[in-house]
């Protein structure tokens, strides 16, 4: 959860500098600067805007995640913990076919581990200090699985290529609906360029529509899941992988069982309308899939 965190962040980050950046330079008078638009220039510019977001976003992607958590990127191994998460990323890499991954550990009290980098051989694989303290080795070993079948899968190009797509449509729409504002409620022929009313009819349609767009993104990003479930089976083993999400359901069951000032802080698997927000699928859904063998 926390790698597409930051990457829906940076991305709606570098999409409004750049979309601000483009207005101020004028790029919007010359999409109609006739008065009539130019579709193909605004498709054209929105594919531009929307996937430079998300290719900026992937590229920082290891850099932001090492940062926002405070990572600690093992090279020497200071103790056998230490030791023995390099030895065990280092071996299930190989099996997977990928590049070593950086590994690495963050102090945090949840039980978290994400993976994330621009390629196979160029990644980041990191686990919480919560994750480590709370884990059987088997347990830890088969998370460790699955975020390296991640980068196997390459999830997060897969994700950067999708947020593209969907940031195209949500910029095309959304400048095409400002234009539409403009012209028809606030009369501007268009020939001196959008006025400040169709910038404000804009950022609330980008708004709108990048909700809804990351309703598609988010429906990807647990698909992804599945299929990261059944490598971290095939690197680890079936009966770890399910041990390790049972044991990410106890810890969950036991937060949501928490006070209500302190269980705002707990993951929950969630349900009904907030199921189309969510980045992973509910734990009981993920373990029938395993042991059904999908």
């Amino acid at each position: 959860m926390k790698r597409i965190f930051l990457f829906v962040l940076t991305n709606i980050a570098v999409l409004a500098v750049i979309s601000i950046t483009l207005r101020i330079l004028g790029v919007d008078r010359v999409l109609d600067e006739s008065g009539a638009i130019n579709f193909n220039a605004l498709m054209v510019m929105s594919a531009v805007i929307g996937f430079s977001g998300s290719i900026i976003s992937l590229f920082m992607s290891k850099w932001m995640a090492k940062r926002s958590v405070g990572a600690h990127v093992i090279e020497n191994p200071q103790d056998p913990t230490e030791r023995w998460l390099l030895q065990t990323v280092q071996f299930q890499a190989q099996a997977a076919g990928i590049g070593m991954p950086e590994v690495a550990i963050y102090d945090a009290p949840d039980v978290n581990a994400f993976a994330t980098g621009w390629n196979r051989n160029n990644a980041l694989v990191a686990v919480s200090t919560g994750l480590l303290h709370s884990m059987s080795r088997d347990e830890a070993e088969a998370v460790l699985a699955h975020e390296v079948s991640h980068v196997a899968n390459g999830d997060m190009v897969t994700l950067a290529l999708i947020q593209g797509v969907v940031n195209t449509f949500v910029v095309f729409f959304a400048k095409l609906f400002g234009i539409l504002v403009d012209r028809v409620l606030l009369k501007n022929d268009g020939r001196n360029g959008p006025g400040i009313g169709a910038f404000v009819a804009e950022i609330a349609a980008q708004v709108v529509l990048g909700i809804l767009a990351s309703i598609v993104v988010r429906w990807f990003s647990r698909q992804r899941e599945f299929r990261a479930d059944a490598g971290g089976a095939s690197l680890a083993g079936r009966q770890k992988m399910i041990a390790a999400l049972e044991r990410l359901k106890a810890n969950h069951e036991q937060a949501a069982a928490m006070p209500q000032n302190m269980s705002a802080m707990a993951i929950s698997s969630g349900g009904g309308f907030s199921r189309l927000f969510m980045t992973h699928p509910p734990l009981d859904e993920r373990i029938e899939a395993l042991r059904s063998g999908h």
